[in-house]
């Protein structure tokens, strides 16, 4: 088991990127950076790597970006068959089940390129609280109370942040000013990271894109 772990971890931390989510007390943000590297080489500038599954639930991704796409598109039209048969709304606990439940299956398919994708799966539910869930690449689900950045290679430098920045009275617009805070330091020392930001916010207002920003470098 832990040398199953370690190995997607290995795997997870060559793939270059940062995603944070954070709970706050009026609802839960959602931030990420917009680089897709292949190796040492960088493939693109301005991929959102956050992805509205609908209208109320986004999912932040990091990983195989074709393997994310694919599982957010099986995902999205599995929750839409699931409302028409029971003519109700999934919970976003049910959501990020159901997004767990086919990543733990395909990572356990046989393939020669086995899929690898982390999520951090954020919505709101009918009622209007915001929920925040964290898939790893192993296919376990947790509901995330305060802070998570998944398994991208930013990781270590957003939750150095994380911990000496967050406060559990925290409000969303704190939040979004810490998320952004986070994605902007990874950038600066993840070589996968970089080229721009997104955050979202989710709250019983909805779901809100309230910041998208390049990041250049600056040659002096």
């Amino acid at each position: 088991m832990e040398k199953i772990n370690e190995e997607i971890n290995k795997s997870m931390l060559k793939t270059g990127t940062s995603i944070v989510g954070i709970a706050c007390t009026d609802g839960v943000v959602l931030a990420a950076d917009r680089q897709v590297s292949a190796g040492n080489i960088v493939v693109q500038k301005d991929f959102a790597k956050i992805i509205p599954i609908n209208d109320r639930l986004l999912a932040a991704v990091t990983g195989s970006v074709s393997d994310a796409q694919f599982l957010m598109r099986i995902v999205g039209a599995e929750l839409k068959l699931k409302e028409l048969k029971s003519r109700r709304l999934a919970t976003i606990k049910e959501s990020a089940s159901l997004l767990a439940m086919i990543t733990f299956r395909n990572i356990r398919s046989p393939s020669m390129i086995p899929s690898i994708v982390g999520t951090l799966v954020a919505g709101v539910e009918e009622d209007g609280t915001a929920k925040l869930y964290s898939v790893e690449p192993a296919g376990a689900v947790v509901e995330i109370k305060d802070y998570d950045a998944n398994f991208g290679s930013g990781m270590p430098y957003i939750l150095g942040v994380l911990e000496r920045g967050y406060k559990k009275d925290m409000n969303v617009k704190q939040g979004v000013q810490l998320a952004l805070e986070c994605i902007k330091a990874s950038t600066q020392r993840d070589t996968g990271s970089g080229f721009g930001v997104d955050i979202y916010t989710l709250t019983k207002e909805g779901v809100k894109k309230v910041v998208s920003q390049e990041i250049q470098a600056v040659f002096k």
